[in-house]
């Protein structure tokens, strides 16, 4: 053993032996060594015992690490299948539903309105001139045929001045044709009278022929003077009726100059002043100079949902309620309908007619309709929080096949704040999504909370 010892310990120091004295390869002091007789030079080989051992050894060492990669690597698989599952159901959104309730049995409907005059019409000027003077302003109460303003237009009465010379020229004219004719029949009178005396004469050849053909010719010339003449008469009368329509019409024309109320009502707006420059028609650079509205009766407009378009007749009244009239009710009458429903509202416009004599509505004015229906029917009551507002229009989400969603268009009645009336789309066993998702889509999975 101790030379083995000396073996290994000369190995590491890395010595070389130099015959019976050996130096170490870092000094060059002799190193005293035992005799040669003291250890065996040759080879030495483990025991077969120990080479076993060794490769036990090894082997036990392969199959340790070989089973530590093992555990390593399928806990790192375990890890991320559970990651990838808890992943996947954290996808999938959870929601909660809710029933429709069915709402309260009621006999009429409240619906916004909005109140319009009866007539409305803007007023411009049909003469072109300048403004002279106007007479009422914003607010004021006029009847029909009132004075509003005055235009001053002296080119029109010129043409007035004008045509009326013309319609007196064209009446001498006619009396002077008329004149011509009655001498015409005056002189075929007297040709006719000749020429029969000249017609008796010649038959009894008291005459020459000669001078009765004359004669004769002459009547002839007559009668066709005398047709001339009358035609003469008929053109000149033409010519006087011409121009005394072109005097009615500047005289019509004159009469625009004064601008004056069409019907009874009120004065909303006023858009000229004096010397303004008023330019005639509704077109280019023309101006409305006033705007009336009749406000005696109104019409209130109101759109009324297709599950009450049965209910809405002409003949049935209608309450107004107005925020500025706390405890007052104005009553209307629906006196017509448009009889088609509106396909991108799903509803029927309604037109009531409500009385004003006191003039306390005010046309443009938002009123709220109680409508009376004749057969009231329950309709279903949804939370606001189950709507989605998206371009495709008002929709909930819907729960089908026991998890997937599908968003269904629906038709609103009332509104009740934090509920809202559906009167179309749903129906009462359905699941209504509360509270749904912005990325919410038809056929998305979903996961009901609880469940």
């Amino acid at each position: 053993m101790k030379i083995k010892a000396v073996l290994a310990v000369r190995a590491l120091a890395g010595e070389y032996a130099l015959g019976p004295v050996r130096f170490h390869r870092m000094t060059t002091k002799p190193i005293l060594e035992r005799p040669e007789e003291d250890f065996d030079p040759g080879p030495r080989f483990p025991s077969p015992r120990k080479a076993r051992f060794a490769w036990l050894l090894l082997l036990v060492l392969a199959v340790f690490t070989a089973v530590l990669v093992t555990s390593g690597i399928r806990t790192r698989i375990k890890a991320a299948s559970a990651v990838k599952q808890e992943t996947l159901e954290l996808a999938v959104p959870v929601v909660s539903v809710v029933h429709p309730k069915l709402g309260a049995l009621k006999n009429e409907v409240v619906l916004p309105g909005n109140i319009q005059a009866y007539t409305d019409s803007p007023i411009y000027a049909r003469s072109s001139g300048y403004l002279k003077k106007w007479y009422v302003d914003i607010g004021g109460r006029v009847k029909a045929g009132q004075l509003l303003a005055d235009i001053e237009a002296p080119e029109i009465d010129q043409q007035v001045l004008q045509a009326k010379a013309n319609v007196q020229q064209a009446e001498a004219a006619l009396e002077q044709a008329r004149a011509t004719h009655q001498q015409g029949k005056t002189n075929e009178e007297l040709a006719r009278v000749t020429a029969e005396r000249w017609k008796n004469l010649a038959a009894r050849g008291a005459v020459s022929r000669q001078e009765n053909d004359q004669y004769q010719a002459q009547y002839e010339a007559a009668l066709a003077n005398i047709q001339a003449l009358e035609k003469a008469v008929t053109a000149a009368q033409s010519n006087v009726t011409s121009s005394q329509a072109n005097l009615s019409r500047l005289e019509q024309m004159q009469g625009f100059e004064q601008v004056r109320a069409p019907f009874d009502g009120v004065i909303t707006a006023r858009n000229t002043d004096v010397g303004a420059l008023i330019n005639s028609g509704n077109g280019g650079a023309a101006q409305e100079l006033f705007h009336m509205a009749a406000t005696g009766r109104l019409r209130v407009y109101v759109n009324v949902p297709q599950a009450y378009s049965r209910s809405a007749t002409p003949g049935v009244t209608a309450d107004l309620t107005l925020a500025e009239f706390p405890n007052r009710r104005f009553q209307g009458t629906l006196v017509r309908t448009a009889e088609s429903i509106d396909a991108s509202t799903r509803t029927l416009l309604t037109e009531f007619a409500v009385d004003n004599g006191s003039g306390a509505l005010l046309p443009g004015a938002y009123a709220q309709v109680h409508f009376k229906l004749s057969n009231a029917a329950p309709a279903l009551v949804l939370p606001v929080n189950a709507l989605i507002f998206r371009s495709d229009g008002l929709q909930v989400g819907v729960l089908r096949q026991g998890d997937k969603a599908e968003l269904v268009n629906i038709t609103l009645g009332r509104d009740f704040g934090s509920e809202v009336e559906v009167t179309s789309g749903i129906t009462q066993s359905d699941l209504v999504i509360a509270n749904p998702p912005d990325s919410l889509t038809s056929g998305t999975t979903v996961r009901v909370a609880g469940h």
